[in-house]
């Protein structure tokens, strides 16, 4: 029913009422479409149904419909059903398209133009992954598409405006891994003894190199002449010895404090 102007006084008809609580519940009388189908001025207040297999439009005109007019549009048909401004404006910040069993309310605001709120998009975004680590990046026309996942040592970078894996390139940092111990180690061997400092690096590439920087805190008490020795160790392999006496000590009963720092650049051409 479109809207209408009472008067003081005036009594309603059954149909009237029956129509105003229609409007009031969210929708009027249910008019169903199985073709293309232009709104009429009746269609105020009322819920046009499209029921079509195939495509079909509901148009919009203007001068029939005044400002405040709504229209509940629903498409229960599995063609898509598409809002359509005629001679009217129809504005919406989701989509004219509706398919199946989607729908939304057509409100004027002037006798010339409308708004379409919609209330159901069932399909929402395509997922568009198949892979566990796929990507999904906006592509042309924000359609939302896949990236498959890379592969071991990759970096994520872009190509012609687009995000792509591409192989990290020389001097970039593909892993970054530390510890820290805080368990001492105590010795009174000539030979070197292992510590708790050890970490599980594992290259991506035979052409990876290797940057190890660590600090090692001492405190030394000897009661003969003596001195703490450093070294790195690759599995067995000592590959850089950085301090041969730090707290050298020769005299008895003494106690040191100090602490070493050591960087060294490693190329163990193994993955």
């Amino acid at each position: 029913m479109a809207k209408q102007t009472f008067t003081v006084g005036q009594v309603l008809t059954a149909a009237q009422m029956t129509s105003l609580q229609q409007t009031a519940m969210g929708g009027g009388s249910t008019t169903a479409k199985t073709a293309s189908y232009v709104l009429v001025l009746a269609d105020a207040g009322t819920v046009v149904q499209m029921n079509s297999a195939s495509a079909t439009t509901i148009t919009v005109n203007t001068a029939l419909f005044a400002a405040g007019d709504t229209v509940q549009i629903q498409n229960v048909g599995s063609g898509v059903c598409t809002v359509t401004a005629g001679t009217a404006t129809v504005s919406t910040a989701g989509s004219l398209a509706l398919s199946q069993y989607e729908g939304g309310q057509l409100y004027f605001n002037t006798t010339s133009a409308a708004l379409f709120f919609d209330i159901v998009q069932s399909t929402g975004m395509t997922n568009p992954m198949t892979t566990t680590g796929d990507i999904i990046y906006s592509s042309s026309g924000s359609t939302p598409a896949r990236l498959g996942i890379g592969t071991t040592g990759q970096v994520l970078n872009v190509a012609s405006g687009l995000p792509a894996w591409t192989t990290a390139g020389s001097g970039a940092v593909v892993q970054v891994k530390s510890m820290n111990s805080s368990t001492a180690t105590s010795t009174s061997s000539s030979t070197f003894q292992d510590s708790t400092l050890t970490l599980a690096i594992t290259p991506t590439s035979a052409s990876n190199k290797i940057l190890v920087i660590a600090t090692v805190n001492s405190i030394l008490r000897g009661a003969i002449i003596s001195g703490i020795g450093l070294q790195l160790v690759r599995t067995a392999t000592s590959i850089s010895v950085f301090e041969k006496n730090l707290l050298y000590s020769d005299s008895g009963g003494s106690t040191f404090v100090g602490a070493s720092s050591h960087s060294f650049l490693d190329s163990p051409a193994t993955t």
